[in-house]
């Protein structure tokens, strides 16, 4: 089973996160796939990932830029897995399916919206359910992450 790792946002945006968790998963010598639920999520992150930092580069991709096989990171609003990644990003209300081929999972959601955050407690539910592993993070005052839980 996979190990499904849930990250409550409360100093930053998704776009503000979201490149440090992926530069974390590259460290590790591991590809991504980062799962949105539509095609302006997947352009909006892609903006996103070009210019977070003027310092940083995070080699990505989307279907539209070719070589989909290639990507270290890989952004999509599907379920395909092109790159063969080891690791699998849940953008918002991005579909479940297949989590299950990925060796973790990350669930990045905003602790101070009532709506992400009964999706993600429905989410855990939901993959405790299923036997996989959990974690749950949530950031400390400095924005650290800080394990709050497991399940």
């Amino acid at each position: 089973m996979s190990e499904i790792a849930f990250y409550q946002l409360s100093r930053g945006t998704l776009e503000q996160v979201l490149p440090r968790l992926l530069e974390k998963v590259l460290e590790s010598g591991r590809r991504a796939v980062v799962r949105c639920p539509g095609p302006e999520r997947v352009e909006a992150l892609d903006r996103a990932l070009w210019t977070w930092a003027p310092d940083s580069f995070l080699p990505h991709g989307t279907a539209a830029d070719g070589f989909s096989d290639r990507q270290p990171i890989y952004l999509t609003d599907g379920t395909e897995r092109p790159n063969g990644a080891e690791v699998l990003v849940l953008v918002e209300d991005a579909p479940e399916e297949g989590v299950e081929a990925f060796e973790r999972v990350l669930v990045p959601f905003d602790g101070g919206d009532p709506v992400a955050v009964e999706r993600a407690r429905g989410r855990w539910r939901a993959f405790r359910a299923a036997g996989h592993r959990l974690v749950h993070w949530q950031q400390d005052e400095t924005g650290r992450w800080v394990k709050a839980r497991e399940g």
